[in-house]
């Protein structure tokens, strides 16, 4: 089934717009507007009232802003930012704080927001840009810094080549300066945040610094990295720098009994959410609820959302499984680790 990034399971349990929001929370901002593009019913059923990450509120609070002030032809895909921003105008006008954080809804990482609003009221620039001195897969742009610590160059698209700080397309700025730039970009039939509202501001002699995350970052753009984001989290280090416990990761709850293995079961280096019985074997797996795994069956490298039902002596390996896809007994599918093959929602093989 299409979904929209933001809402892709995660982890066991998690949906990759939980990292965003709380690192919002954590760092006691509770205002939150979340712009969706197309295919957001599943995002809409995750968040709810956002009750789960302490942002119902009376006034202000979590706020669903749906592509529904577009023109009647518009598909629902945004251009750019800029253009998605600009569709929500008044909402953003209508903010009663001076400030805005701007995140990637798709970005896994634990920031902690506190530090870089702190690097940001303690400096002089319109704008702080969150970015990450190390590895980070996924990412697009990067800066280049002058002597003083502000932002001189961006690199648009350079993947993981060596061009300074990456960015991770997170930024603090004056809600004034924002409106600014968003009002040129519309008067000039812009829509790219980076391309043309960014590399305006700097040539314009604005001031930009950067405040660096250093743990762990994956932004996901296609399967590839997502499943590699996946994998990774069965690295103990990678899942304490991504869970760390002054900062946690809130999400929808659900209430469900314990997983049952049977005498049968073998578990190496997976990780099995709550309410599965487990019959077969798993390696380098990440099981999420209310799965069933038949006896002799054997699981490798593979992804199993929730509600996933694998009969007996199948071999599955590379394979990312949607929600309450059905494998019957003696199945057999692989795939590889940078392509593994994808069972669509609700599929029976």
């Amino acid at each position: 089934a299409l979904r929209t990034v933001a809402s892709l399971p995660f982890c066991g349990r998690y949906r990759l717009i939980d990292f965003a929001l709380s690192s919002m929370r954590n760092a006691g901002i509770t205002d939150v507007g979340v712009i969706m593009a197309r295919d957001y019913q599943s995002l809409l059923d995750h968040l709810g009232s956002g009750k789960d990450w302490d942002m119902s509120r009376r006034s202000g609070g979590l706020r669903m802003l749906p592509p529904f002030g577009l023109p009647h032809a518009h598909t629902g895909n945004y251009a750019g930012t800029i253009e998605a921003l600009n569709s929500v105008k008044s909402y953003i006008r209508d903010i009663p704080q001076q400030h805005v954080v701007l995140m990637l809804g798709s970005l896994i990482a634990n920031i902690d927001l506190k530090e870089a609003i702190s690097a940001y009221e303690s400096s002089d620039a319109d704008i702080t840009a969150i970015c990450s001195e190390g590895k980070a897969v996924g990412v697009n742009h990067h800066y280049r810094l002058d002597d003083e610590g502000y932002v001189k160059e961006i690199f648009l698209y350079r993947g993981d080549e060596d061009q300074g700080l990456k960015s991770l397309e997170g930024y603090i700025i004056r809600k004034d300066a924002l409106l600014r730039l968003m009002d040129e970009a519309e008067a000039r039939n812009h829509y790219a945040f980076h391309r043309h509202a960014m590399l305006g501001f700097l040539g314009d002699g604005g001031k930009m610094n950067v405040y660096c995350h250093k743990g762990y970052v994956c932004a996901v753009r296609n399967i590839a990295q997502y499943y590699k984001a996946s994998m990774d989290m069965l690295d103990a280090d990678i899942r304490h720098q991504i869970f760390p416990a002054d900062r946690p990761v809130r999400t929808k709850i659900h209430e469900e009994v314990s997983s049952y293995f049977a005498e049968t079961a073998v578990v190496k280096n997976s990780l099995v959410a709550d309410n599965c019985i487990v019959e077969g074997e798993l390696e380098n797996c990440i099981v999420f609820s209310g799965c069933r795994i038949g006896a002799n069956t054997k699981l490798k490298n593979s992804i199993v959302m929730r509600g996933v039902t694998i009969g007996e002596n199948v071999e599955l390996n590379y394979i990312i499984a949607d929600k309450y896809a059905t494998f019957s007994d003696r199945a057999e599918l692989k795939g590889s680790a940078k392509l593994p093959t994808v069972v669509p929602k609700g599929a029976r093989l």
